[in-house]
């Protein structure tokens, strides 16, 4: 059973795991009380009006602009990621079985961020609800140990000498249809009147594959192997890039992707696009018709060439599947920017706050989406430094003058127990943004 907390499955929330918190468990009993209903449907009302204001549709043709390359403001996000768990705390929900307080803290999301964070993200009248699925894994298990939940951990990798690797299959997913099914009839039967319900096909969060990688043999034993065991890693990738696509053909053909040109794209920002879906689109989505996304967060000790030998090429045979690609999360770029800037249909990229963000600039210049991350410890005090944040912002502000620039404030896994941070944050970028007008 997975693990649970007020705002969803995992120990951390994020905006792009929503439509996954939304989902029902296989098998779940699918109700909600007559009380339930109330509070749900009340705060669908609350979404559906803020989705009306002028301000969601200046917002999503903004981003049309910047994500098509042109000029634009630079576009600011605030997502408190876990420190939801501190604006909307689990005793302040009125659901009480499992599905309504999620959704009820899915709907509160939303009415937060419409009415207090007020950054550049649009309000959408649509309920997202993820599929109801198990997943098979590799045919292989590692052993987690930890000693404090939430806190540091480590692993005993499954695949320890080569011959382990005949143990590996492809990952099998199944999908529970009719759980999903009645959870979608639910949401349409409280709110559907209010809100757009869909199902979401949410199937992975990156496509990158190094975290399979390092899962499954350990991070020291990858880097020894990079040097010792070059066929052995080259196996491995190829196995895990074989898994991947063979998902993706299971998918496509069950009809289970769906579009995400209106939604949270790693590495930040929103994927609205005029250049998806595929011209050809008729209305069953494919790749084609969709952003595709990879990181190598896991490599970043080793060198260029070693990852443009083990890591690069996998990567490209998945993403060139996808109408559009964006890349990276918190590794920073700079060293491997000429073997990543290669990928086919690439728009976004990440520059985290480990990166050079002067070079980085002169590299991606007006030609690709500036994915800026500035440090989310900013937001992790009980009270924000606003001078030091101000000052932060402004210089990087300037080194990116001419980019395509949005700013992140993600990865938080706390917001210092103070909500104010994070609408703080937020001003403080907009009025250090504007000095660029």
């Amino acid at each position: 059973m997975p693990r649970s907390n007020a705002t969803g499955y995992w120990d951390v929330s994020d905006l792009g795991s929503t439509p996954l918190y939304a989902a029902a468990l296989p098998g779940e009993e699918v109700a909600a009380t007559g009380q339930e209903r109330e509070i749900l449907r009340g705060l669908a009302q609350e979404v559906a009006r803020l989705s009306r204001r002028p301000r969601e549709k200046e917002l999503r043709d903004l981003w049309r602009r910047h994500n098509g390359l042109k000029a634009t403001r630079p576009l600011i996000v605030c997502d408190p990621e876990n420190g939801w768990n501190e604006i909307i705390q689990e005793n302040q929900l009125q659901c009480t079985s499992r599905l309504a307080k999620h959704w009820e803290m899915a709907l509160r999301k939303d009415v937060y961020w419409g009415e207090r964070i007020l950054d550049d993200r649009p309000i959408e009248p649509v309920f997202r609800i993820g599929y109801s699925c198990t997943d098979s894994g590799f045919g292989v298990e590692e052993r987690y140990i930890q000693k404090e939940k939430g806190g540091s951990y480590t692993w005993v990798p499954a695949i320890r000498q080569r011959r382990d690797l005949e143990k590996l299959r492809f990952q099998r997913l199944e999908v529970d249809r009719e759980t999903t099914r009645r959870a979608v009839e639910l949401a349409r039967d409280i709110f559907g009147d209010l809100l757009d319900v869909q199902t979401t096909g949410v199937w992975w969060w990156s496509l990158g594959m190094t975290t399979d990688l390092v899962v499954l043999r350990g991070m020291e034993q990858v880097m020894i192997d990079m040097v010792d065991e070059l066929s052995f890693v080259h196996e491995l990738m190829e196995f895990l890039t074989e898994n991947t696509l063979s998902k993706l053909d299971f998918l496509e053909a069950n009809g289970l992707l769906s579009l995400n040109i209106d939604t949270y794209l790693p590495p930040g920002g929103f994927g609205y696009t005029g250049d998806l879906p595929a011209e050809d689109f008729s209305g069953r989505v494919r790749t084609a018709d969709m952003w595709g996304f990879a990181e190598s967060q896991e490599s970043v000790g080793v060198s260029p060439e070693m990852f443009a030998e083990f890591i690069f090429p996998c990567q490209v045979k998945v993403l060139r599947r996808f109408g559009l690609a964006s890349y990276g999360c918190c590794e920073p770029l700079e060293r491997r920017w000429e073997i990543v800037r290669q990928i086919p249909r690439l728009r976004k990229v990440s520059v985290s706050c480990f990166a050079d963000l002067e070079l980085m600039a002169g590299q991606l210049k007006d030609e690709f989406c500036f994915c800026m991350k500035p440090h989310p410890a900013d937001l992790a005090r009980p009270v924000l430094d606003r001078d030091e944040v101000r000052r932060k912002l402004r210089r990087a502000f300037e080194a990116t003058r001419g980019c395509r620039v949005e700013v992140l404030m993600q990865d938080t896994h706390t917001i210092g127990g103070n909500p104010e941070n994070v609408t703080d944050w937020v001003r403080i970028a907009r009025e250090e943004s504007r000095r660029l007008e």
